[in-house]
């Protein structure tokens, strides 16, 4: 942060006009003034650091605590010491909606950014869009966060719908003597995970690939079990699992294990991109193969990405294929906020929504950013990743930096 000082005194100035300028200089203005020692930026935020998200929670918040800790470095946010405030919404969506109507009403931050999940961010844009604040966020892709059509909401990441569309594609380019004949398709009743899993049933069928299982499922851990031994029984060439978090695929492992079943492929919506916890949950020898559709991971070639990851490591330890790519998403959303600032050289909730609606590009971590009418980024990519031997590589689409798919998949305990 930078202070401007009075440098020199006129020897003949009297006590008075000294001792007035002192404590001018040493006051504090509002965030929207322009005095000297500025006040704290506060910014809010709602986190699952307890509950069924509290992997990714808190994975969000080191993501979150990594970016104020860089942009403080390089003088905040117009000269303003970012400070963060996080609430523990214990992964729950009446919890959010509290957390951030005290942000807002009682702490009176500045900024909102969004917590983890679409599940919690649909009913946090709308407390958010109540009071006028802009609610940037990295997890809140799903269709339904979207068909409320607020103004407010900004989603920095890819767009969930269509996300396993990369190895839909890549089913079609096979031979079709080389496809997978039949898919289960198992979800939980997530508004994340739902679109996705219908979408890539709908696509695959049309392929020739026979649904054999279909089924929404409460994503509890009295539940998995029974629906992932009813998957293994299907015997199906491929599995599309409509997960939240590690937990869950964890659970369909295990049970897929035990019944002696290893599909061709199995790709789960959200868990495996989730690095060293994914990998500690499932164990090093039950990876390989695994997929999950995102639009990061740790060995990503982006040059903001590597400084980042090199960052992340130095500071809690690991390797890049270990940093969980929710990092990543709440990284980015700092990263949006502070070139809205920047551009709009304002701490207004009402100018930072409409310049991020003007149809800018921005970059991130994640690649560029440009925001539709709803707040979805036009500008991101699908790919799909899979664990290859405990490193977790871009394998669709295919092209210059993907590896070669692992097609079928390496037996379990290999």
């Amino acid at each position: 942060m930078t202070l401007h000082r009075t440098r020199f005194l006129s020897v003949g100035i009297t006590a008075a006009v000294l001792s007035a300028a002192l404590a001018a200089c040493s006051s504090s203005s509002s965030p929207t003034g322009g005095s000297h020692a500025k006040s704290p930026v506060v910014i809010g935020a709602s986190l699952s650091l307890t509950g069924d998200f509290s992997a990714d929670g808190q994975a969000f918040e080191r993501g979150y605590e990594l970016w104020a800790k860089d942009q403080n470095a390089a003088g905040g946010l117009l000269g303003h010491k970012i400070v963060l405030k996080f609430l523990n919404d214990a992964s729950s969506p009446t919890q959010a909606v509290a957390n951030y109507q005290q942000l807002i009403n009682v702490d009176h931050v500045t900024f909102t950014i969004g917590p983890f999940s679409s599940l919690l961010t649909g009913p946090s844009a709308q407390v958010a869009h109540r009071y006028g604040y802009a609610l940037i966020e990295g997890a809140g892709g799903a269709p339904s966060v979207f068909a409320t059509k607020l103004n407010n909401v900004f989603d920095v990441s890819l767009p969930v719908a269509a996300s396993t569309l990369p190895l839909i594609n890549w089913i079609a380019s096979l031979p079709a003597s080389k496809r997978p004949k039949t898919a289960a398709f198992p979800t939980s009743n997530d508004p994340f995970t739902q679109p996705q899993i219908q979408f890539a049933m709908a696509r695959l069928t049309k392929l020739g690939v026979k649904a054999v299982y279909y089924k929404v499922f409460p994503e509890e851990p009295t539940q998995i079990k029974g629906i992932a031994d009813q998957v293994a029984a299907k015997r199906a060439d491929m599995v599309v699992l409509g997960s939240t978090a590690v937990p869950t695929v964890q659970g369909f492992t295990q049970a897929f294990i035990q019944a002696g079943y290893n599909p061709k492929i199995f790709l789960a919506t959200a868990g495996p991109d989730q690095g060293a916890a994914y990998l500690k949950a499932v164990g090093h020898l039950n990876n390989d193969g695994v997929m999950v559709p995102n639009a990061w991971y740790g060995g990503s070639p982006n040059p903001q990405s590597k400084k980042m990851v090199a960052e992340y490591i130095a500071q809690y330890g690991g390797t890049a294929s270990g940093v969980n790519a929710d990092v990543a998403e709440a990284y980015s959303v700092g990263q949006v906020l502070t070139q809205a600032v920047n551009a709009t050289r304002s701490l207004s909730n009402a100018k930072i929504i409409a310049y991020l609606h003007s149809a800018v590009t921005l970059s991130s971590v994640q690649g560029p950013v440009r925001f539709d009418s709803v707040g979805e980024n036009l500008a991101a990519t699908a790919f799909v990743f899979q664990w290859q031997k405990n490193n977790f590589l871009q394998v669709l689409p295919p092209g210059a930096g993907s590896a070669a798919v692992e097609y079928p998949k390496a037996p379990w305990g290999k």
